[in-house]
């Protein structure tokens, strides 16, 4: 006999469902990345830092904030109700292998998306980018249930709403 799935007969969200979310999100988050950039600099433009990593501080600056904005974010609507409000529109939900795992949904959310706070330092955007990719990847090549690595430090599964 086959082992059972600890998430009993829930249907897992297709990989474009997900992919449809975290697009729906990064748009917000994108427009909220500009505006800090645009703060950041100026206030960097007025107090003669400008010149400090050439330039780059704004950059890095908003990279990190809205990075780690985006991973909180993900963090607490994930504890919340298991939805992001990209999940919402594309209705589908996280799934916990077991209850009340915040720390492991923390885990979650600074594996993917967290890793966006890295995005603003050269060469490290590149492993970062890489990380992301090969995670997404890996959601393809995981049948039946189309975990990604973060699902799987988490003890999560993105499943559908069949309501």
């Amino acid at each position: 006999m086959g082992a059972t799935s600890p998430w009993g007969a829930a249907v897992p969200a297709e990989w474009w469902e997900r992919l449809a979310a975290r697009l729906i999100e990064a748009l917000v988050f994108g427009v909220f990345y500009y505006i800090l950039f645009i703060a950041l600099w100026s206030i960097f433009r007025t107090v003669g830092m400008m010149e400090d990593v050439q330039g780059r501080l704004p950059g890095l600056f908003a990279w990190f904030l809205a990075g780690l904005a985006y991973a909180l974010y993900d963090w607490r609507a994930h504890s919340r109700d298991g939805r992001t409000f990209g999940k919402r529109i594309m209705r589908i939900h996280l799934v916990p292998q077991e209850p009340g795992g915040t720390a492991a949904l923390l885990k979650r959310s600074l594996l993917y998306p967290g890793t966006a706070m890295v995005m603003g330092i050269p060469v490290v955007n590149l492993l970062a980018g890489m990380l992301v990719f090969g995670g997404g990847l890996l959601i393809l090549m995981d049948k039946p249930l189309q975990r990604g690595p973060h699902d799987r430090l988490a003890g999560t599964l993105v499943v559908k709403d069949l309501r």
